[in-house]
């Protein structure tokens, strides 16, 4: 049971490191999915909010204005 069969420690250990590494996953997931709905919400309850965005995100502009790009 130690070492030769199906259900070893070895195998054991390896299941449990994995099985943390995908509820790590889940967590960070919740939290991405959390923070787009909030965004989304903040989008669609004014349409300040929503300009802002396509301003930053898409580089888009009203037809008398000019973008200037800054990177660091």
């Amino acid at each position: 049971m130690v070492f030769f069969e199906e259900n070893d420690l070895l195998s054991r250990f390896k299941y449990d490191q994995k099985i943390r590494k995908l509820n790590n996953e889940i967590t960070y997931y919740e939290k991405e999915i959390a923070q787009s709905n909030r965004k989304m919400l903040e989008l669609q309850s004014s349409n300040e909010n929503l300009e802002k965005f396509a301003r930053e995100q898409y580089l888009m502009k009203k037809a008398n204005e000019d973008i200037f790009i800054i990177e660091d």
